[in-house]
């Protein structure tokens, strides 16, 4: 145990001594929620959501390309007009800088080009994110060939995008449905039933991410925790995923664009929800990696898991 967990030891063990205030913390200490982020706090979270954050950041502009070259490229002039007006509402900043017409005339080498780009920086992407779950679970790196590990990263980058593509066609769906149901049924969008309806879309959107979680904190670290701790800890971080989207269009919609950092107020505001979902991430990967309370005691240790309890024994 190092200075600076000693000095939180006794900052909580004084916590607990306050006449009001003691009983909770001594609660809050007791929860596997607490006990998860003395795991985070002990793997030194913030390094890892760190390059996280870096590794998602470079990977993101060439996903964003190539999606809007394929876009771009099937849609009519209407269609291409109404996307960059969607642009302009739900991206300040970005749309004015976004070159419609010029991207479909190019379409099919800036495809080609951000395809190569993507499987490139995606694979680090996987390598990044997959080591730093597995530090979670404070487990060592994978022993094998390099060759080896990048086709497996090409295999799971693949996967990713397939289940993200699904987890974004049922939200996207979801959210189209409830527009078309309010303006048929002529609904008040903030009346009880047009609540009704968002909220189910949010549940809709909440089980797709819900899903694509389940696929990540597995396969990803290579480990299979039990099975109640992984739905719980998917389930928190697919709530917290689509809050943390709310945030973020909401931000862009009336901050990101009129801030004083001008122009880059886009780019801060991603950079920001990256890191945050990082660390959410890394939150459900701890509540997966830690052990309950009775387990602990049965053991007699607090430890991190060895192999067999990563893989469920």
């Amino acid at each position: 145990m190092d200075r600076q967990e000693r000095g939180q030891g006794r900052i909580m063990d004084w916590l607990k001594k306050l006449p009001v205030v003691g009983p909770w913390v001594a609660r809050l200490m007791a929860t596997h929620a607490w006990r998860s982020y003395e795991r985070l706090d002990r793997v030194k979270w913030t390094r890892l959501a760190a390059a996280m954050t870096f590794t998602s950041f470079v990977a993101l502009f060439p996903l964003l390309t190539l999606a809007a070259a394929i876009t771009a490229a099937t849609l009519t002039r209407e269609q291409q007009d109404k996307l960059q007006d969607k642009l302009a509402e739900q991206v300040p900043g970005i749309s004015d800088q976004l070159n419609i017409d010029s991207l479909v005339q190019n379409a099919g080498t800036v495809g080609v080009v951000s395809a190569a780009l993507l499987l490139f920086t995606g694979m680090g992407w996987v390598e990044a994110t997959r080591g730093c779950l597995r530090a979670v679970w404070e487990l060592p790196d994978d022993d094998e060939n390099p060759v080896l590990r990048r086709a497996k990263d090409a295999g799971v980058l693949v996967g990713l995008g397939g289940a993200l593509l699904v987890t974004v066609g049922i939200s996207t769906v979801a959210s189209a449905l409830v527009g078309w149901i309010i303006r048929r049924l002529d609904i008040d969008q903030g009346g009880f039933g047009g609540v009704l309806l968002y909220v189910a879309a949010f549940a809709v959107a909440v089980l797709a991410d819900f899903l694509l979680l389940l696929y990540a904190l597995t396969l990803l670290p290579g480990v299979e925790p039990p099975r109640r701790r992984l739905v719980v800890a998917a389930l928190i971080g697919a709530v917290g995923f689509e809050l943390l989207k709310l945030l973020l269009s909401g931000y862009m919609q009336g901050v990101a664009a009129k801030s004083m950092y001008g122009t880059f107020g886009v780019p801060i505001a991603l950079l920001l929800w990256i890191n945050f979902t990082s660390k959410l991430v890394l939150f459900c990967a701890a509540w997966t990696a830690t052990q309950s309370k009775e387990r602990e005691l049965t053991d007699g240790t607090g430890d991190a898991p060895g192999p067999a309890a990563a893989n469920g024994g």
